[in-house]
This record gives structure tokens, sequence and C-alpha cells, in this order.
């Protein structure tokens, strides 16, 4: 997610630091960021359509838990990452309204209307406060940003960030208003982000790191694949408070922490296999934002007309050619035609809305 959407990362924003350059002092966009924003933009595009397989399927449950434990973390990490400049200065302000708060407005009465008419749900209402299926994470993303030079005041933003993710998983539930619960939760994985730097991710990158992830990463498949039986995913989601998943709410206080754990570690793991040279999907990583907000009106469709009734999908080789198709479809969405198509919703030129910008 991704974008994401950012400070144009997924589900996001650019991702351009100094890399060395040329003698006229010109940058170079990192590959390593591209890369990282394109498989996790697949990543959330496979988790959603997985979905539907993980019933009767042990394996596919499995593997649709591990990808969800972290997938949504990294998204916000990223965010976070690409996010450390942010200040209330007008000029960044503009650039939040213009590529969140517009494509949210934009998006979420879209996404009404795609239900209604297409999905066959007349009394959808329109909510700007209940963001619609995949809209949360622009509702979050805003909240965040703005909130950045507080955490980045903070002598210990991480902690604070996990102890109010905690304390928010053992209140009473705050409904649809601008998935609260969710922002909350995922909050203390975009406050990671602002907290990195490039040395974080330059270790990350070595041939140990890479090592050491992947027995913890098979452990996590593993205990995920002994768990597939009984386990909600429902935790990973993290749509509601522990008062909706049948378990004391004391319990907040320990599945909160210890999922982040989690979610860090897997998210470390991912990163830590993320090619670093480019490739021929990195000029993609800069359009996961497009394909975040338009590959919902897909999975949706796919579960209205009812895609996956028939048993060939739920065999090891249909359960195969939904994640290509999955892979195949998100990949389009990211290319430069869509973006070009779909950039007057996405990336709306706003500047008459704004007082002319004193220097």
């Amino acid at each position: 997610m991704q974008q994401d959407t950012t400070a144009r990362v997924t589900p996001p924003p650019a991702a351009t630091r100094p890399k060395g350059g040329d003698a006229s002092g010109t940058r170079t966009r990192d590959p390593y960021f591209d890369n990282a924003k394109y498989l996790t933009i697949v990543l959330v595009a496979c988790g959603h359509a997985w979905e539907p397989l993980t019933y009767g399927s042990r394996a596919a449950t499995a593997v649709y838990l591990t990808v969800y434990a972290f997938h949504m973390p990294a998204f916000a990490l990223i965010s976070g990452y690409f996010s450390r400049s942010f200040d209330l200065a007008p000029g960044r302000v503009r650039r939040l309204i213009s590529s969140v708060v517009v494509p949210y407005l934009v998006f979420e009465v879209a996404y009404t209307l795609f239900s209604r008419w297409v999905l066959d749900n007349p009394g959808e209402p329109f909510s700007l406060l209940d963001p619609w299926y995949v809209m949360w994470f622009l509702a979050a993303l805003f909240i965040w940003r703005l909130t950045t030079p507080l955490w980045l005041a903070l002598r210990h933003p991480v902690p604070i960030s996990v102890a109010v993710a905690t304390l928010a998983s053992i209140s009473p539930d705050s409904g649809g208003d601008l998935a609260l619960q969710r922002v909350l939760a995922f909050l203390p994985f975009f406050v990671v982000g602002l907290t990195l730097r490039p040395g974080h991710f330059a270790r990350l990158r070595t041939r140990t790191a890479r090592l050491v992830s992947l027995p913890f990463a098979a452990f996590a498949l593993c205990a995920a694949y002994a768990v597939a039986p009984w386990f909600d995913p429902e935790w990973f989601y993290h749509r509601t408070s522990t008062t909706g998943l049948d378990v004391p709410r004391w319990a907040g206080l320990l599945t909160t922490p210890a999922l982040f754990l989690l979610a860090l570690a897997l998210t470390a793991c991912f990163l830590a296999w993320v090619p670093g040279r480019a490739l021929w999907f990195t000029a993609l990583g800069t359009g996961t934002l497009y394909a975040y907000l338009l590959h919902g009106f897909v999975i949706k469709a796919s579960r209205f007309w009812d895609w996956y009734d028939h048993p060939w999908p739920h065999t090891p080789l249909g359960e195969l050619t939904v994640t290509a198709a999955a892979v195949a479809m998100i990949t389009v969405l990211c290319t430069a035609p869509v973006r070009r198509v779909f950039r007057p919703l996405v990336e709306p030129r706003v500047d008459w809305a704004f007082r002319p910008h004193r220097t």
C-alpha cells in the first residue's frame, strides 16, 4: 500500500535521495526504494487476490497470513521514511492536500458510485468519514503526515507510538470514523520510518542480513501453517479493537507489541531481499499510488461476479494462476500509460485553490 501515496511514496511518494551525482550536482533515484515500493504493492494485490483462496486451503491460508503480517506495515514504514522532511510549510501542505486529500475525496466518491452501480448496492451511503475498502490508507497517511513534526520532536517516538497503538487496541471501537482504529494501529510503523536513515537500510542490504532472514521467514511461514485452521486474520487487519476479537480487552496489552515486533522483523526480512539495482520493474515503483487506488475496483468486481466460484481457482495450479493474474494486474496499473490516463484523478492540479506562494 501502500501510497500508500506519500512524499511520492507508495501507498506513496517520490523516492529520491542523494547517490552521487554529476558535476552539475544532479541527483539520481535510488532504484532500491522504487523496487521496494513496487514489490510491496505486488504483495498488497496478491493478499487481496488470495483471500477467497483461504477457504479450504491450509497452504494458501499460511501464505496469506504471512504476507498480511507485514505487507501493510512495510507500506507504512516506507511512507514514513519518505515523510521525514515534512513540516507545515505552505508548500508541503499544498502537496499534502493535492496528493492525499484530493485523491481521497475523488476516489471515495468513485468507490461509492462503483458500489451503487456496479456492485448493486444502491443504498451505499456517501461518507467521507468512513473510508471505503483501500481508502483507509490515504486517511491514515493524511493524519500521520500532519503529526510528523510532533513525532520528530519527541525523544523516544517509537515507544510512544507503540503505546498509543496499544491503548487504541484496548479502547472501545472507534467505528468507521476515518478508520481511526487502523490509523493508530499502523502508526508505529510510520514512526519507525521517520526515524530511519540510509545507513539502516544499508545494514539490511548485506549478505549476512539476507542469510539471517531466511530461517526467520521460514519459521514464520511454518508457524502460519500451524495456526492456519484457527487463527483469525482480523488480528492483522486491525479493523477493530480487542473487544471485537472475542478475547479479554487486556489481551491487547500483549498482542499489540508482539504483532508490532513480528511485523517489523518480517519487514526487515523483506527489505533485505529487495534488489538494489535497476531492473525491469524499477520504474513501476513510481506508479504505486495509481495501482493502489485502482486495483480495488478489480478486486471488488472479482467478488461480486463470483470469479472464485469455480473449483479450478482453488487447485494448486489455479492458485498459481490467480497469483500471476494479480501480479500482472498490479504491474499494468503501475505503467506510464495508465498513469497518463488517470493523472487528473490521482495527481490533480489544484493550484487554483491556493494563494500564490510568497518566498
